[in-house]
């Protein structure tokens, strides 16, 4: 909320007004001209920051009768735990300290200074020159946002595509999409190390091909998270941990059986839908005898760009490591009437199904709306829905979600085989 999703949305939704303008000729429409007021940008993102932030503010839980206790925490024992002057026993615990950005290992980065998705908030006035580290979501949907409320912006990633984790099709279209906003990319880059020349920090970038130098007002980190686990003296609880978190059980349990954990500090999957999820699962089975599971969960996500990149379940690597055979239906989006009327029809919506039958097995939309639209996938596969079922329900036309809908019906329409539509022929010619 503070330093995370909610702030970097303003950002992008100021982004996207600039984009619609620009593009208003496009409906008929004649700006008399753009102008971005970054100061003003930044300052709305702040003042509406904190009118929400009482949602997760100590001065609420504890009108909801929660005693709050601030301050450095450390395990004493494996049923005690230390806060400032305070030291409490306890029956059942939680570790919900959650993550930090992380830098990777450049030569003078942190003596030429950078920032990340906890301070790039903080800014006044817009870096003329910025170079963003990582391509992953937070680097992908900042370039973007920068570099439409005027910043020059070099997007550099080591690997070879955006969203590395991502699927392939989805990466190239989102890449396209950058390059039209004016984002600069380089793919299978490293930054060897920081220099101050002058008024300006310069990257020394390495690639197969070649080395250049960059010289940028600003750096923007966005490579990663590591959970916060250093001094919570994780060892005289009795809890295991690794680099990447603190160790736990699909239960969510530690090596502690009294002590678990939940969000970024012990999952893969570091968002705030999984860490509210995996909260419900602690409520659950710490308190009221549950078996919840995490492996049961379904999580989507969704990168909020220009178009959305969603996707849930499984990519079409994953399956293939697995050993199970699939069939994939694609929608482009522009054969989706909503989304050509809208001048928004770059994208697709793609589901795999294990093979011979409607079984979703995972889905990537890349859309206007893909973050609103994958619920509906999600919804199919955590209930065991296919795709049969969802060509039968009636969507509102012409909406964006028809293009599931229409993925639906490609799949109904493979269920007319050469037999099926000999005997449809035969008994049609017979009723006539």
């Amino acid at each position: 909320m503070n330093v995370g999703c909610v702030p970097s949305k303003m950002i992008i939704r100021s982004a996207r007004v600039v984009a619609e303008l620009r593009a208003a000729q496009r409906f008929g429409v004649r700006p008399s001209g753009v102008e971005v007021d970054f100061p003003a940008v930044m300052e709305r993102t702040r003042r509406i920051r904190a009118g929400i932030s009482h949602h997760d503010s100590a001065e609420r839980f504890r009108a909801l009768g929660v005693d709050v206790f601030l301050g450095e925490a450390r395990f004493l024992s494996p049923d005690r735990v230390e806060v400032g002057a305070s030291v409490l026993r306890f029956n059942k615990a939680v570790i919900a300290t959650g993550a930090r950005p992380v830098a990777p290992p450049i030569e003078g980065l942190a003596a030429v200074g950078y920032l990340t998705n906890e301070t790039v908030f903080s800014l006044t006035e817009r870096p003329r020159r910025l170079a963003v580290i990582g391509a992953g979501p937070i680097g992908c949907e900042l370039a973007q946002a920068f570099a439409l409320l005027g910043s020059e912006v070099t997007l550099i990633e080591k690997d070879s595509q955006l969203l590395i984790r991502e699927d392939r099709d989805a990466a190239e279209m989102l890449a396209s999409a950058l390059a039209r906003d004016g984002v600069q990319i380089k793919l299978g880059t490293s930054v060897r190390r920081v220099v101050v020349a002058g008024d300006s920090k310069v990257l020394h970038l390495e690639s197969d091909t070649e080395t250049e130098s960059l010289p940028v007002d600003q750096i923007l980190v966005g490579v990663g998270r590591a959970p916060n686990i250093e001094d919570l003296n994780l060892e005289s609880a009795g809890v295991a941990y690794k680099r990447t978190g603190v160790v736990v059980n699909d239960y969510l349990q530690t090596t502690n059986s009294k002590i678990y954990a939940a969000g970024d500090v012990c999952l893969s999957h570091r968002f705030t839908h999984t860490a509210d999820a995996t909260a419900r699962i602690v409520i659950q089975n710490s308190l009221f005898l549950g078996r919840k599971k995490l492996s049961r969960l379904t999580i989507p996500w969704c990168t909020y760009t220009t178009p959305e990149v969603a996707h849930v379940g499984m990519h079409e690597h994953d399956v293939s490591a697995n050993g199970i055979e699939l069939d994939t239906y694609l929608i482009p989006m522009k054969r989706v009437d909503r989304a050509i009327t809208d001048g928004s029809d770059d994208g697709f919506v793609k589901i795999h199904v294990r093979k011979g039958s409607d079984q979703i097995l995972g889905a990537t939309i890349v859309a206007e709306h893909a973050g609103e639209m994958i619920s509906e996938v999600t919804l199919a596969m955590v209930h065991g829905v296919g795709l049969g079922k969802i060509s039968s329900v009636i969507h509102p036309y012409p909406t964006h979600a028809e293009g599931i809908k229409k993925v639906a019906d490609a799949y109904n329409r493979t269920r007319l085989t050469p037999l099926v539509k000999k005997l449809t022929a035969r008994w049609l010619a017979w009723t006539r």
